[in-house]
């Protein structure tokens, strides 16, 4: 069933399925660009949706770069909604290589993200870890079960270890503008860490936020810093969110506009998608189908990817 909130992107995102990468460096190792959201990643079975990958070697190819054996080759993922620095390999070799020594090449990693103050939101310090377990839904949606949770089955949900360092770098009223950086790189982390404790991000259709004052997720990788692991040259990517976004969280939200999902009309029934920790109480533990592979942690599943 399509999603309410896709459904409006279609009839009135001006770019929806034509959206553009940028290009911010490549040599014949790798490859480094700002990914929109909005945009797959990588492509995953069944889909025919464009994806950064395909977008970034057909950009190759115009430019006489790529071939059967020079192209991008996925060495890690964002979300389709998040956006932002995103590298890529252009050989096999360099791929294993820097997927095997990911964790001691990448130096910073990080993410800003807008979010909710909820209701019922958690008292958080300005700066901290969250280390919650993840698991997934039937709909391959990350959350984290709450104590006592069961499965269909009456079974503990099946979790992961995960954990995000975050900082709060503007607080306003309504909403939070959040640093983050992952120790972890689970499908959904942020989004699920933050949620859990009250605080989804705005746009966040699968984790029920109530804001949707961009018309996406507001979740965006700013900055990829990393020594190059062939050249062995520190190299630093940053591309900064919209300024909106700070601006936003500074004024407050007082008089929100209802996102698409939260009208009366999309919280049941056609184009309904329920909170992820309900619809894992409800269908159970997921099955490890393709899809789900193509969306497992990028070190253990990226090599599947290759052409």
């Amino acid at each position: 069933m399509v999603k309410a909130s896709t459904e409006y992107k279609r009839a009135h995102k001006a770019d929806y399925g034509h959206e553009k990468i940028e290009l911010l460096y490549h040599d014949q190792w790798i490859a480094v660009i700002n990914k929109p959201s909005g945009m797959l990643s990588v492509p995953y079975p069944g889909s025919k949706a464009r994806t950064a990958q395909a977008v970034l070697e057909d950009m190759l190819r115009k430019q006489g770069i790529a071939n059967a054996k020079h192209k991008p080759y996925v060495v890690h993922r964002l979300d389709r909604d998040t956006s932002g620095v995103m590298m890529f390999a252009l050989t096999e070799q360099a791929q294993e290589k820097i997927m095997n020594n990911w964790h001691h090449m990448v130096t910073e990693r990080l993410y800003h993200a807008v979010a909710e103050i909820g209701r019922n939101a958690e008292p958080l310090p300005e700066a901290g870890l969250i280390d919650d377990p993840l698991a997934q839904n039937a709909h391959n949606v990350g959350f984290v079960p709450k104590k006592g949770d069961k499965d269909h089955s009456g079974h503990d949900f099946k979790t992961v270890e995960a954990r995000t360092n975050y900082k709060m770098i503007v607080q306003g009223k309504t909403h939070i503008l959040f640093e983050l950086s992952l120790d972890t790189g689970k499908k959904n982390q942020i989004r699920a860490h933050l949620a859990a404790h009250g605080y989804p991000l705005a746009g966040d259709e699968e984790h029920r936020a109530h804001t949707d004052p961009f018309g996406r997720l507001c979740l965006h990788a700013r900055t990829l810093e990393f020594d190059h692991p062939f050249t062995g040259e520190h190299m630093k990517f940053e591309v900064p969110e919209p300024q909106e976004w700070g601006e936003y969280v500074l004024k407050g939200d007082v008089h929100p506009k209802k996102p698409v999902w939260d009208l009366p009309e999309n919280r049941s029934g056609h184009g309904h998608q329920s909170h992820p920790h309900d619809e894992g109480l409800k269908l159970g533990q997921r099955r490890l189908s393709a899809k789900d592979k193509a969306h497992m942690d990028f070190i253990k599943s990226g090599k599947n990817y290759r052409k």
